[in-house]
């Protein structure tokens, strides 16, 4: 949740905030005042808690011809404190509601809006010209044999996919690249959990209005994650950290779900929106004073890499009705997709403030004379993809060529074996076929 001060102290500011992602002000004053009923709730019940306490030492040292009817007093005060103690936590409850309904305060300088209201920061590198019809990455993929949709909707269903063969270890190359960045940065590499329990999906905020597109397992009562931020979230859940020697980032490698609810018929060729994929997810705990200087490092990294990639991308500011709950402000970077003519998202992150951290109780302890007495304060998240599977449709669109064929970006090569273009199948024995009938 958000902080309880600044909803108290400065509540037109996060009216502000509500108005920019299109949410109604009104909810300000719902949380204001079932705060302020929690609060009165709270008061009340822990005085007749005290009243019933010293009540009890009145009982104890009484007379014995006086203790009946002090007895029938003290029940009558204990059905006042049960009482006032339901009250106090359907209040609490009804405080939570309301303060569940206040998303994170966006940062200022957040465009206002919904998702077609992005400002533009800047664009980087050319986009590509052919002087053939280029081909969209499935029909790419098929012709190398990298990708198998129809396998994989015939094993699994719609939107659903197998990469075989050079597909397979293009995606390898791709995330050993990434973790390879990573490290040169100083993340922890992490293998995550890609179940998590009800409360972690709660409080990293995806169970709120993008809950029906995560998957659940009753049964469990676990939820499939759709990025490693949410177990990475979740990994200092309830602990008090050390940030005294800087931030602590973690780079998480997992396969993600994402059941696309609300996505009928958009993107339904390929691989650029589907259930599952794979994902190398940065993750930064870092003070709220550092969260914005520690975003901009993020987008940085990502940028190195769709540069070293050859790809044409654009960064954008994203829009406050756009972000999300969890997020204060997102940059997503877009790389151009020669065959759809536009830019599409490669990249997000996210800078989380101490709305998630709130909500799983981490904090640090400020540096001070009296490391002890320091009152701990909620530490800042900050999130961001280093790669994903949906690269490979800007990697293989981008550097096609006329004949089917795909050259590897130079820094992929050490990873496929120094492979320096990617051949369709069959090549070799058609052009040797060619040069055959030529001689006849």
């Amino acid at each position: 949740m958000i902080d309880l001060a600044l909803l108290r102290d400065e509540p037109e500011l996060v009216r502000r905030s509500q108005i920019a992602r299109g949410n109604a002000p009104e909810t300000v004053d719902a949380a204001i005042e079932a705060d302020r009923s929690r609060r009165d709730a709270l008061n009340a019940f822990e005085t007749l808690r005290a009243e019933q306490n010293a009540f009890g030492k009145t009982v104890a040292k009484a007379p014995k011809d006086e203790k009946a009817a002090l007895v029938a007093q003290a029940k009558d005060l204990a059905d006042r404190v049960k009482a006032a103690q339901q009250a106090a936590n359907e209040a609490a409850d009804a405080a939570a509601s309301a303060l569940e309904r206040i998303e994170n305060v966006i940062i200022d300088g957040v465009p206002a809006g919904g998702e077609e209201d992005f400002v533009e920061l800047r664009r980087v590198g050319d986009v590509p010209t052919y002087d053939f019809e280029p081909r969209d990455h499935l029909e790419l993929g098929e012709m190398l044999g990298a990708i198998d949709m129809e396998r994989g909707v015939k094993v699994s269903g719609s939107r659903f996919y197998f990469l075989k063969g050079i597909g397979a270890r293009l995606e390898i190359a791709l995330m050993n690249l990434a973790l390879d960045k990573a490290l040169a940065n100083g993340f922890t590499p992490m293998i995550v959990p890609t179940l998590v329990r009800p409360e972690i999906m709660q409080g990293t905020g995806f169970l709120g209005e993008h809950a029906d597109e995560v998957y659940h397992l009753d049964k469990e009562d676990l939820f499939l994650v759709g990025t490693s931020e949410v177990p990475l979230a979740g990994y200092h859940k309830d602990e008090i950290l050390d940030l005294t020697h800087g931030a602590h980032r973690y780079a998480g490698w997992s396969t993600c779900y994402r059941s696309e609810a609300g996505s009928y018929g958009k993107d339904t060729r390929g691989i650029i929106r589907v259930h599952q994929f794979n994902k190398l997810e940065m993750f930064v705990y870092t003070t709220p004073e550092d969260a914005e200087a520690e975003h901009d490092r993020l987008v940085a990294l990502q940028e190195e890499m769709l540069t070293a990639l050859g790809l044409a991308y654009r960064v954008i500011d994203v829009a406050a009705g756009d972000l999300g709950s969890s997020a204060a402000r997102k940059f997503d970077i877009e790389a151009w997709v020669p065959t759809q003519g536009a830019f599409r998202e490669l990249t997000s992150t996210s800078n989380c403030t101490t709305y998630q951290a709130r909500r799983l109780d981490i904090r640090y302890r400020p540096e001070s004379d009296d490391a002890a007495a320091a009152k701990t304060r909620s530490v800042a998240t900050l999130n961001g993809t280093l790669a994903t599977t949906r690269w490979i449709v800007a990697i293989l669109e981008t550097h096609q060529q006329a004949d089917g064929s795909v050259t590897v970006p130079e820094v992929l090569r050490p990873y496929l074996g120094g492979i320096d273009v990617l051949r369709p199948i069959g090549w070799v024995a058609e052009s040797a076929e060619t040069a055959a009938q030529g001689t006849e």
